[in-house]
Formats: structure tokens, C-alpha cells, sequence
């Protein structure tokens, strides 16, 4: 007899592949759903996924969170994001709180509108930034919408020899085409000297070009004298090569300086362009302008100005006049009614405690030396019964010089006090 046949009928088949299918589905969903519901799982996916995209290596070691109902969040901790390979982390933060509507999910990119972005306590460093944006290719520059803004608190940002501690930053929202305005505050601190800074900032749009418009007040603090002061600043944003900064710079000031008894009142104007590259500022070319009373000279000058791990600067100008509050010189470069030209060169510590190069002229009298800063203040604060020269070191040569009832003629005087000489 032949064997019976059994093969499931077709029918049968279909039934069993189907049910197959299923647990297999329910299976996989299962696992699906485990993963899902572990957020560091979810974070990891989506770390990996953005630092391929942008060539760096991102952790998040914290406790992550997301929500997918309503508005998607995703909120990571303990972010740190470095180029592969970099002892330097480009961006680190405590946390990062991300809202993305769905369409700009289901979009893939194609819209870029953000809800909100919050930053606890990030650290940039601008020598990484710099060294991964020259990295990469380049590419259209795309500005998100943020519809609810984006806030960030306790933040630092790390340059050469300074920093921006203690940084905190409002901005309602951004629109890539329309204006924005924002609120920041914190501390830049150089060596000993601190810059605490409290302002509105403005921009005609968020692009390269763009107007910048700042105001509120500034402080330079460098024990024993402070400089508080109100400031408004304007410039065009730029993106370069030669870094980022402002072009058209233009800074006015209304300040006092006060140390101890003495509060002097002042104004002052500079006009310029910065950039900051490799974590270090400049102003090159820089034009400086200081007017006010008393003690206070009327001075013009031009040079530049670099900050890195050390406060560089050379200025070249003219002092109006010799305030007639200064300590009086002796005859007859004293009844003169010429101006001072000069020649500064400082490099040193931030609070202008180092030595300091002067060339100064009046008529045929050419002063070469060198002074600190300091002592030059304490100088100015003295009484009449000071003494009638300045605290500097160096070399005075002049046609003619009266001391004491004595006419001195083809003077030619080296002289000095324990100021060191200029490295």
C-alpha cells in the first residue's frame, strides 16, 4: 500500500506561517518595547546616530529621559563631545533638555523648527570649536526656528589664558529670517582681573553680516580699583577663515574709575574689528578715544589689542594737553601748549600690573622709558606736594630744562626707580 500522505493541506499551511509570523512579531515587539522603555538605549541610538553625522564622539553618562506624547523631549546628562581622538572636549554639559515637534521628525531634516533647547552648565571650548568647524565640509549654513527659545544657565566659555564664567542666556525665540533679541549675563575673567557684564543684546537677524547690537552694564575689577561702567556696542557679525568677531565695531562707555577716595568720571569710544581665533582676541586695526575732566586726559589713539594668556597692546596717539591737575612740569616743556604725542607697548598680566614701554614727546623733550601702571595712578592721585615728575624709568633729552631757579641747556638725563626693564 503507499504510504499515507501527510502533508498539511494548504489551508493548513497558511495557518500555521501566519501564527509563526505572529510570535515572531510579538517576540520582537516584546524586545522592541524593553528597549524602548530604557532611555539610555534610546540616548545611545541617538548620540551615535549625530556623531556620525558630525564627526565627533558623544557620551552621555547620566540618566537620560525621553517622552513621545505631545511634544517629543529628549533630555540627556553628563553630555561630553569631543573629536575622535581630542584631549579636549569640545562641549560638555550637566544636561541638555530637547523638544522636537513631530514634523520636524517626520521631516528627516528637511525642517529644522526646534520647540526649545535647554543647556545646564555647558563648557565650550573655542580652540576645539574652531579646530572641528575646520573639519568640516563646507556646506550651506542652515539656522534652526526656535519657537520657545533656547536657555542656558551656568555656562563657561574657555579661551586662551580667559574665560566666560558663570554665563547665563535667555532668547525668547529665533526666526532665521526676522530679529531676535536676548538677554546674557556673567563673568569674563584674565589672570586676577574679572569682567562681570549684564546686558540686552539685538540682532537685525541671526547670519553672518548681520547687525549685533548690545547694552547694559560692564565692570573691569582689578583689586584696588574697579571701572564700572555703561556700555552700548555695534557691529556686523562675521565668520571667516581669519575666525569669528565683529566687523564695523563700535564700543561708547560711560565709566568711573574709583579706587580708594578717588572717583573719576570719564567717557571713552573704540572702534575696530575683533575677531577670536584658536581661542585668542584681537582688535586690529583699533581706534581709541578718551574724554573727561580734571585729572582725566584728552587722548586720541590707533593701534591693536590681543588678548590671549596675556593682555598685548600697542597704541600710538596724542595726549591733548598736560592735564592741568597733574603735578606740574618744570619749565619750559610745562608752558608749553603743544600736544604730547606717544607711543604705548604693554604685554603682561590683564590687570596692567607689568611693565609698560612709553615713548613721549613735547616739542624737541623725548622721553624713552618704561613705568607700571599702578604706581602711575597712585601718582596722579597725589597732591601738589608730590613730586613734579612721573613715576617712570628711562631717558629724557630736551634743548632746555629749569629746575630750582637752574637753566639746564642740551639736557640729556637717564634715570630710573626699581621699575625692572622691559623684557
Amino acid at each position: 500500500m503507499p504510504a499515507p500522505d501527510t502533508t498539511p493541506p494548504p489551508q493548513n499551511r497558511n495557518r500555521r506561517a501566519v501564527w509563526i509570523a505572529l510570535a515572531i512579531g510579538m517576540l520582537l515587539a516584546v524586545f522592541a518595547l524593553r528597549w524602548v522603555s530604557q532611555p539610555s538605549q534610546v540616548a545611545g541610538l541617538i548620540l551615535h546616530q549625530a556623531g556620525q553625522a558630525l564627526g565627533l564622539e558623544i557620551t552621555a553618562s547620566g540618566a537620560s529621559e525621553y517622552r513621545l506624547r505631545g511634544t517629543p523631549m529628549l533630555a540627556l546628562r553628563d553630555v561630553v563631545a569631543r573629536q575622535p581622538g581630542a584631549a579636549a572636549a569640545l562641549l560638555s554639559a550637566e544636561r541638555i533638555h530637547l523638544e522636537l515637534p513631530w514634523s520636524t521628525i517626520r521631516a528627516r531634516g528637511a525642517d529644522l523648527t526646534i520647540k526649545r533647547i535647554e543647556l545646564d552648565a555647558p563648557q565650550l571650548d573655542l580652540t576645539a570649536l574652531q579646530r572641528w568647524l575646520a573639519t568640516r565640509p563646507p556646506s550651506e549654513t542652515r539656522i534652526p526656528t526656535l519657537t520657545g527659545g533656547l536657555h542656558v544657565v551656568r555656562g563657561r566659555v574657555i579661551g586662551d589664558g580667559w574665560s566666560v564664567d558663570a554665563f547665563d542666556f535667555d532668547l525668547p525665540s529665533l526666526h532665521p529670517q526676522r530679529p531676535a533679541s536676548a538677554h546674557a549675563s556673567g563673568r569674563m575673567t584674565s589672570g586676577s582681573t574679572r569682567v562681570p557684564f549684564d546686558l540686552d543684546v539685538a540682532l537685525t537677524r541671526p547670519a553672518a553680516g548681520a547687525g549685533l547690537g548690545l547694552s547694559g552694564d560692564v565692570s573691569v575689577e582689578s583689586a584696588p580699583w574697579t571701572l564700572p561702567m555703561e556700555a552700548t556696542v555695534s557691529g556686523r557679525l562675521h565668520d571667516g577663515e581669519d575666525g569669528i568677531g565683529l566687523d564695523r565695531l563700535r564700543l561708547g562707555v560711560e565709566a568711573r574709575y574709583r579706587n580708594g577716595d578717588t572717583d573719576l568720571p570719564f567717557v571713552f569710544g573704540l572702534a575696530g574689528k575683533l575677531r577670536v581665533r584658536d581661542g585668542v582676541a584681537g582688535l586690529s586695526p583699533l581706534g581709541v578715544a578718551v574724554r573727561g575732566q580734571g585729572p582725566v586726559p584728552k587722548l586720541d589713539a590707533h593701534g591693536q589689542l590681543v588678548l590671549g594668556d596675556a593682555l598685548s597692546t600697542q597704541l600710538q596717539g596724542a595726549i591733548a594737553n598736560w592735564p592741568a591737575t597733574w603735578p606740574a612740569l618744570p619749565p619750559p616743556i610745562g608752558q608749553s601748549s603743544s600736544s604730547l604725542p606717544f607711543d604705548l607697548r604693554y604685554h603682561g598680566r590683564t590687570d596692567l600690573s607689568d611693565v609698560a614701554a612709553l615713548r613721549l614727546s613735547r616739542d624737541a623733550t623725548v622721553f624713552d622709558g618704561r613705568f607700571r601702571l599702578p604706581q602711575m595712578l597712585d601718582w596722579i592721585d597725589a597732591d601738589a606736594q608730590g613730586s613734579p615728575l612721573p613715576p617712570l624709568a628711562g631717558r629724557l633729552t630736551t634743548p632746555k630744562l629749569e629746575i630750582s631757579g637752574v637753566t639746564l641747556e642740551g639736557v640729556d638725563i637717564e634715570f630710573g626707580d626699581d621699575t625692572p626693564a622691559t623684557p
